[in-house]
């Protein structure tokens, strides 16, 4: 293997890493182990740092344009080609918790395309909104949470604003 082949496969399992490891903080949480918790958001934050490095030495970062660009690309590829081949696997096992995942991710990442194109269309001129993000299904509104998830039928108490 080659050397960017490694530093692919090394940000991947950096990246992996650290949202296994929040994943890990919040059950500890929730099943009150604070300081183990703490332990792993700060193994997390780690791993970020880790990432971000072995994406920074692969040119992976580029401009905010082109930043804009890539992720319409990532975005698009996963709610036109991804997830819907995810979702009829799944349908074709039973497996009903994974279709549902798959498809209210699959719903947000058209929503997230959308998001971007907008920013790179209005790049420069941007009018400031704030972010909420349902923390049941992960859908990605403006200026304010609905009343009920679209996607989810979550609460607004569900939607996390983001600074």
């Amino acid at each position: 293997m080659s050397t960017l082949e490694n530093l692919e496969g090394a940000f991947a399992g950096e990246s992996m890493a650290n949202r296994k490891y929040l994943a890990f903080a919040k059950k500890a949480d929730d099943e009150g182990f604070p300081q183990i918790a703490k332990l792993f958001r700060a193994a997390a934050a780690a791993e970020t740092v880790h990432a971000h490095n072995h994406l920074e030495i692969m040119n992976g970062i580029k401009s905010t344009e082109e930043n804009l660009r890539e992720a319409i690309e990532g975005e698009t590829y996963e709610f036109e080609e991804m997830y819907p081949a995810f979702i009829t696997q799944a349908k074709k096992e039973d497996n009903g918790k994974a279709a549902w995942s798959f498809d209210v991710a699959n719903q947000v990442e058209a929503i997230h395309a959308e998001l971007y194109k907008k920013a790179l269309d209005n790049a420069g001129n941007n009018d400031e909104v704030d972010y909420y993000v349902c923390e049941v299904c992960g859908n990605t509104v403006e200026n304010g949470a609905p009343d009920v998830c679209p996607i989810c039928g979550a609460p607004a108490s569900k939607f996390k604003k983001i600074d």
